[in-house]
């Protein structure tokens, strides 16, 4: 993971103990930011399969035998019966993804805002800003141009 610096807003310097308090609370949030994540990846997954199969199943006849999991048990049933089980689950899922992703907008403000707060500065991040700031003054720096008439 990549290192951080600790210095206070006030510039003053933290004892070992707070410093690493404030990391280990950071990195507590981006844990908890990446969770979401995973999550609201997760649950897009299962809404685009619930999308398929209804898709699938709304071109088949009403009468025609299906097969659902339910609790690890394949259950027989009809397309009548599995249809609108599948389309409520769908909506709910739609649902929880919304929840999820505004609680990941939240939890990245409040990360944000801790980072401001404390002054975390990521060192991979500086490293990347450094080079492209002196890449454009040099504009024409790897172009080959030849003489040659």
């Amino acid at each position: 993971m990549a290192d951080k610096k600790i210095v206070a807003p006030s510039q003053k310097i933290l004892t070992k103990s707070e410093g690493e308090e404030i990391v280990q609370k950071f990195q507590q949030m981006r844990n908890e930011q990446r969770s979401l994540m995973a999550k609201i990846t997760e649950l897009e997954q299962d809404l685009n399969e619930h999308k398929i199969v209804i898709e699938t199943l709304q071109d088949v006849s009403p009468d025609r035998k299906c097969f659902r999991m339910v609790g690890g048990v394949l259950v027989e049933r009809t397309v009548m019966e599995v249809l609108p089980a599948l389309q409520n689950n769908k909506e709910q899922l739609t649902k929880v993804i919304d929840s999820l992703n505004s609680k990941l907008v939240s939890k990245g403000k409040e990360v944000n805002e801790f980072r401001a707060k404390h002054n975390i500065k990521i060192r991979g991040q500086e490293d990347i800003k450094e080079p492209q700031q002196s890449d454009s003054t040099t504009g024409t720096q790897g172009v080959l141009v030849s003489n040659k008439s």
